[in-house]
């Protein structure tokens, strides 16, 4: 009944939306907030609040960020075919950022909202704050970083595996409708954990060479891992290894 109406939302739910159909753009759709139908065919559809399971609208067609119409003035979002929306790589950045925001008085603090972190100043022993990153693959860190400000995500095949999914996970290519294969692991260090999630999300879909552009353009550091486990840098990243 919505489609084709623009319909009036927050001011936090319109910015979430303009962010990740800006990415969306810069990306190419490899970062795509309009996945959310196929992600619930794919099993995520659970509330994280309550647990119960919610059913995408049998309508829900493929459409992408494309299918969305945003009007700034108004604070309207439109929708041009049945589509549900996913912000997840969006909004927990987004929440991050605005807590960092209350802090920013603040010398030194760090954030940690499950493994998505934004830190400033220094640690309690006056050091850069050290932080590290998951082996992909085997317990233990493939490496660390030591930062004094900004914000770190990583985005990772092995965080929530599809039930009984033949290697695919939560991580989905707009494109093909699967799991991307190439990338195991990718880290984004940006100045805001909204940037540092949705873009380690766009470049661990893009692939390894194309993601590592794709970071690069949009001036962020990151951290590749390959399926053959070779890391990938964008230039200048070894100033951040600890």
């Amino acid at each position: 009944s919505m489609v084709g109406q623009p319909v009036e939302v927050s001011a936090l739910l319109f910015e979430a939306v303009r962010f990740s159909l800006e990415v969306a753009a810069i990306s190419g759709g490899t970062f795509d907030p309009t996945i959310g139908a196929a992600q619930a065919r794919r099993g995520f559809n659970r509330n994280y609040a309550t647990g119960e399971r919610v059913a995408a609208p049998a309508e829900a067609t493929s459409g992408s960020y494309r299918d969305l119409v945003l009007n700034g003035a108004q604070r309207t979002i439109e929708l041009r075919k049945p589509l549900v929306i996913d912000l997840g790589a969006a909004v927990k950045g987004m929440a991050i950022d605005l807590a960092a925001k209350e802090l920013a008085g603040l010398e030194s603090f760090s954030i940690d909202a499950g493994g998505d972190l934004h830190v400033q100043g220094r640690n309690a022993e006056d050091e850069p704050w050290r932080i590290g990153i998951e082996h992909p693959r085997h317990a233990g860190l493939i490496a660390t970083l030591a930062i004094e400000k900004g914000a770190v995500c990583t985005s990772g095949d092995y965080e929530r595996p599809v039930e009984g999914g033949q290697g695919e996970h939560h991580l989905l290519d707009p494109h093909s409708g699967r799991s991307p294969r190439d990338v195991i692991s990718c880290t984004v260090l940006a100045p805001t954990a909204m940037a540092a999630d949705a873009l380690s999300t766009a470049a661990f879909v893009a692939g390894p060479e194309a993601g590592l552009r794709l970071l690069e353009a949009q001036g962020v550091g990151g951290l590749l891992v390959d399926s053959h486990l070779v890391t990938h840098m964008t230039p200048g990243f070894e100033r951040w290894l600890a």
